[in-house]
């Protein structure tokens, strides 16, 4: 087998999930260094790290649960022990935000942004999702659970959490923006809606320093109308909807199903 420091010349690509050349060429570089070939000590990993990562991919995508992985990939068990040695490292969050990072500069903006966009959005939680992480959200009329994000401004996830969705977005939000401004410090801005208005613009500017700034719609403004700056954050619920929707096609999603041991957005 080849460890993460050899690629697999002779790998056939079987799954629409798995990885293009140029996709782990560009990956690649951004693994951590396995401490052997750093003269520290410990054997060779047993499988590429490639294979490893597109059964991953493949889980996620096929909304399968862990057990379900195919015979061609490496054992499931070996798969959710390297998953689960990166979750608990932090190598999966710091993963995505370098990704993030390279995205960013490809857009030719700096790798840490200096302003982003809070939204929240209830979603109808699956049967498998216990009711004690579960809640009604009155206003929208959905049962279930609420997404709480800051993306930057091209739409890109920089934290994440998810609450019952009786849980307000301005309680939500202390939590979320306090956590926004400690892992990006550049950050000074951030653009919502009229839902976070009120003690929290204060609160952020006071204990944050951080102008939030309430994009409204005005009184003479009918329909739908995309108003600035808040439709990014729209656009990235539309990109996890529609990824819901995938998993959706293929199987119960594996969140709900095993959400100790599946991928999470940080």
């Amino acid at each position: 087998m080849y460890g993460n420091a050899a690629d697999h010349p002779d790998r056939v690509r079987r799954y629409p999930s798995d990885m293009t050349d140029a996709e782990w060429a560009a990956i690649r570089p951004l693994l951590p260094v396995p401490a052997w070939l750093q003269g520290r000590g410990g054997q060779p990993e047993g499988y590429c790290h490639r294979r490893l990562l597109d059964a991953i991919r493949y889980l996620v995508a096929g909304g399968i649960s862990w057990r379900a992985m195919p015979a061609d990939f490496p054992d499931w068990g070996r798969v959710y022990a390297f998953f689960r040695r990166w979750r608990e490292h932090g190598l999966i969050a710091e993963f995505h935000d370098r990704l993030r990072g390279k995205v960013r500069e490809r857009e030719g903006r700096e790798a840490e942004p200096t302003a982003g966009i809070i939204d929240a959005q209830s979603v109808r939680a699956a049967a498998t999702v216990p009711a004690a992480s579960r809640g009604y959200d009155g206003g929208k009329k959905v049962p279930g659970r609420k997404r709480h994000i800051v993306t930057d401004t091209l739409g890109l996830l920089l934290v994440v959490a998810v609450t019952a969705a009786n849980i307000g977005d301005r309680d939500a939000a202390a939590g979320l923006l306090a956590r926004l401004r400690r892992l990006h410090r550049d950050i000074t801005l951030v653009w919502a809606d009229g839902g976070y208005t009120g003690g929290l613009v204060g609160w952020c500017r006071d204990k944050l320093a951080l102008t939030l700034e309430i994009v409204k719609r005005t009184d003479d403004m009918t329909g739908f109308v995309v108003l600035p700056r808040r439709w990014v954050a729209e656009r990235t619920f539309a990109w996890l909807m529609n990824s819901t929707i995938s998993l959706a096609r293929s199987g119960p999603c594996p969140v709900d199903r095993c959400c100790s041991s599946t991928p999470r957005i940080r």
